[in-house]
């Protein structure tokens, strides 16, 4: 690998989103991803739907594809001593031990962070859980929308007067959980050049989401304002910036500085709204001026006066628009390539690379061990005593039944 994390070496032992998202981001950008997952089914995530035809069982869904590429997997047994010993001695080989368990269950196994930095001093532990590692919420079990309603950012999520509506992607999972510990993983990895310590990196992601209201946050800090739906200048609450209907579907209007306003008003020859970009009730008369053109029409108005004027698009029409963003993995077994969407930061000198497959389960179990120093002998006892085990798996179901 030649991207800018080569030689950086993870074991990943997450599953489902946040940590998978996470490894999935290194592996792009050059890190030697391996996916530690248990001898039974494995990551959930590989036997959700959709699922592609042709492909390996174990690693057909198009989610888990999406979700693993690049990364190598062994499949180990830690409720096993000997397996709990395999781990011990990647963790003296690795950089990064990456989890997704509630707090404590490493622990109670053996292998929880004061045991590997035994092993391996330099070692970057990093957990995601819902809630932290340390306090009352600890223990409490959730998903993203809970982390949502927890945090804050649920309850403002929504039209004035109307239901919270949940966002549709995993914003705790994603931008608190996977995000926050990628960038806690990489600062704790540039701290070790100095002092040759790891750390235990605790990443909540409660407190990750919560942290995208800074600016909200803010302002309830400096003059007491709690917000309702709706009410927020950036979430419906100005005329100027918020999404209208339009003859054949919807646009979003951003004009939020006055000369994107201005511009919009010297287009439609209304000279009269200039001074009413904040009234809100202006948004009636916008609404009526929307409604009259369609999507295209507003697309060619845009074009003509730069006044943040843009279509919302579907998903398919998003991507038609954006094929940079896609890219193609030649997955064994699959009739034809398998499209993702690829690394999202570009680099210059060193850039990602989204295209190398995701492994079936326990496909690197031997080369892994092998590498470890276990010989042939060795690695046939492991298997036998249920320690490990080698490709292939059940024909699992999904985790959404």
């Amino acid at each position: 690998m030649t991207g800018p994390l080569a030689g950086i070496r993870v074991l990943d032992l997450s599953r489902l989103l946040p940590g998978p998202f996470c490894s999935m981001l290194l592996a792009d950008y050059g890190a030697d991803v391996l996916k530690v997952e248990d001898t039974a089914a494995g990551d959930y995530m590989r036997w959700a739907p959709p699922r592609y035809d042709g492909v390996e069982p174990s690693a057909a869904s198009a989610f888990f594809l999406a979700l693993n590429r690049g990364k190598r997997s062994i499949r180990l047994n830690l409720k096993h001593e000997q397996g709990r010993e395999v781990l011990l001695r990647l963790a003296r080989e690795y950089d990064v031990l990456l989890e997704s368990f509630r707090p404590g269950v490493l622990d109670r196994l053996g292998v929880g962070y004061e045991r590997l930095r035994q092993e391996n001093r330099g070692l970057v532990y990093c957990a995601i859980t819902g809630y932290g590692q340390t306090g009352p919420d600890r223990d409490r079990p959730g998903h993203d929308l809970n982390y949502l309603a927890r945090g804050g950012l649920l309850g403002l999520n929504g039209p004035r007067g109307g239901p919270p509506v949940p966002p549709a992607v995993q914003i705790a999972d994603l931008g608190g959980g996977a995000m926050m510990a990628a960038f806690g993983i990489l600062a704790a990895l540039h701290e070790r050049t100095r002092t040759g310590e790891g750390q235990l990196v605790d990443v909540s992601m409660t407190r990750g989401a919560q942290s995208w209201l800074v600016m909200v946050a803010a302002g309830f800090f400096a003059d007491g304002f709690v917000p309702r739906r709706g009410e927020l200048d950036l979430a419906g609450g100005l005329p100027c910036y918020r999404p209208y209907p339009c003859a054949d579907g919807w646009v979003a209007l951003a004009a939020l500085e006055p000369k994107f306003w201005e511009a919009l008003c010297a287009g439609l020859g209304r000279d009269d709204l200039r001074e009413r970009q904040m009234d809100p009730t202006v948004a009636a008369e916008l609404e009526a001026i929307f409604a009259a053109r369609t999507r295209a029409q507003w697309a060619a108005f845009e074009a003509e006066h730069n006044c943040c004027v843009e279509p919302v698009l579907e998903l398919d029409e998003a991507l038609a628009r954006s094929p940079e963003a896609i890219v193609q993995m030649d997955q064994p077994g699959a009739a034809a390539p398998v499209r993702v969407l690829g690394p999202p930061v570009g680099f210059s000198r060193t850039p990602g690379d989204g295209t190398r497959p995701a492994p079936p389960l326990g496909a690197d179990t031997d080369a892994v061990l092998a590498e470890l120093g276990y010989g042939a002998d060795a690695v046939a006892a492991l298997k036998a005593g249920g320690a490990v085990a080698g490709p292939g798996g059940p024909a699992g179901t999904s985790f959404l039944g």
